[in-house]
C-alpha cells in the first residue's frame, strides 16, 4: 500500500485540524482497508486504559470506558514482549494470557505505541477482532508504524501549544479576578472547567478538583469586624497560590469558599498537596474543611466538583464532631 496515498487520504498534516481530528480519520481509513472490529486510540495513565477514541463494529466499546492496562496486550506490546501484529493472537502466550480475554472474544490482534515528546508511552493505536485474520495483514507493518509516528508526532505539537494556550487563557481572563483576593472569580472558575473538560476527554489527562471552606468566618466577622475576616480570607487565597503549581487554578467561588484545578495531575499527588495545604493553613491560625476529588474518564470534571464539595461537608462534619 502507497505510504503516500495513505497520508493523502487521511489528510495531510496541513488539513487535519487536530489529534481528535487525525485519529478519527485514521481510524476510519484502518477499518476500511484492514478490516478489524475494533479500532482505537488509547491512553494509559497509571493502571488505567483509557478509550479516547473507536471505531467499533460489534464489541460496544465507546470513548470514555476504562479498562485496566495491565491487562491489555497492548501493556506487553509496548515492551516488545509481545508482537504488533498477531493475524492469529491465540498462538501468542502472553495475548493468551491477558485478563482483557475474560472480558471481550480476541483472536486477532494489531498494536502500535504512540510516544510523549520524551519518549515516554501516552497510549496506544490498535485493534482486535473476534476472527482469525490472514496472515498477509503483517505486510502492512510499515504503513501502521507511520501512521502512528504521525499521530504521536501531531499529539506532541499540540500538547506543546495546549500549554500555550493555558497560560493565553489566564491573561485573557485576568479580568475575571476576584478583588478582594486577587485569584479567580466564580464566571472564570466555570469557564476554565470548561476548557480543561474538553482536553481532558481528548487526550485523557488525569485532573483533580479541592473544594476548601473556611469554619470560621462568621465567628471571626461576628466578633472582630468584616475587616478582620477579609484579611483571613486575603490569607487564604495567598497561601493557595503558594502552594499550587503555576498552571494549576485557584479561584474563589464565593464567600469563604475556594477551588483549585490541579491540571494534570493525579488523585495520588493532590492529596499530597491538600496535606500541605491543611498544615499551611493551621500555622496561619485559619481553620478549614477540605474535599478532594478526581475526574473519572466516564464522567466529567463537574462531577468531580460536586464529589469534592459532598467530601468538603463530610470533614467539615468530622471537624464539627472533634470539636
Amino acid at each position: 500500500m502507497n505510504k503516500l496515498l495513505v497520508v493523502q487520504t487521511c489528510g495531510t498534516t496541513s488539513n487535519l485540524k487536530d489529534f481528535k481530528d487525525a485519529g478519527e480519520k485514521i481510524l476510519e481509513y484502518l477499518h476500511n482497508h484492514l478490516g478489524f472490529a475494533l479500532w482505537m486510540i488509547t491512553r494509559t495513565e497509571s493502571n488505567d486504559w483509557i478509550v479516547l477514541q473507536a471505531k467499533d463494529h460489534g464489541y460496544g466499546v465507546q470513548a470514555g470506558q476504562v479498562f485496566n492496562w495491565a491487562d491489555s496486550y497492548c501493556s506487553k506490546m509496548v515492551l516488545d514482549k509481545g508482537p504488533r501484529i498477531a493475524p492469529d493472537s491465540k498462538k501468542i502466550p502472553l495475548y493468551v494470557e491477558a485478563g482483557i480475554n475474560k472480558l471481550v472474544d480476541i483472536n486477532a490482534y494489531i498494536g502500535q505505541p504512540l510516544f510523549n515528546e520524551d519518549g515516554s508511552i501516552f497510549g496506544t493505536l490498535c485493534a482486535i477482532d473476534p476472527s482469525v485474520q490472514p496472515q498477509s495483514i503483517e505486510q502492512h507493518s510499515d504503513l501502521l508504524e507511520l501512521l502512528s509516528l504521525l499521530l504521536s508526532r501531531i499529539l506532541q505539537n499540540e500538547l506543546k501549544i495546549n500549554e500555550q494556550k493555558r497560560v493565553s487563557e489566564k491573561l485573557e481572563m485576568d479580568s475575571l479576578t476576584d478583588h478582594l483576593t486577587g485569584v479567580f472569580n466564580r464566571r472564570a472558575w466555570d469557564t476554565f472547567l470548561d476548557l480543561e473538560e474538553d482536553r481532558c476527554k481528548t487526550y485523557g489527562h488525569p485532573t483533580t478538583v479541592i473544594i476548601i471552606d473556611l469554619n470560621d468566618l462568621k465567628a471571626i466577622n461576628d466578633k472582630f469586624g468584616h475587616s478582620a475576616g477579609d484579611q483571613m480570607i486575603q490569607k487564604t487565597a495567598q497561601i493557595l497560590k503558594k502552594n499550587v503549581r503555576s498552571n494549576d487554578l485557584v479561584a474563589r467561588l464565593g464567600g469563604d469558599e475556594f477551588g483549585i484545578l490541579n491540571i494534570e495531575t493525579t488523585l495520588e499527588n493532590t492529596q499530597k498537596l491538600v496535606n500541605r495545604l491543611l498544615k499551611s493553613l493551621q500555622n496561619a491560625g485559619i481553620n478549614a474543611a477540605l474535599g478532594v476529588a478526581a475526574r473519572e474518564p466516564s464522567k466529567n470534571l463537574r462531577m468531580a466538583v460536586i464529589e469534592a464539595d459532598e467530601k468538603m461537608y463530610q470533614h467539615k462534619r468530622q471537624i464539627k464532631v472533634i470539636i
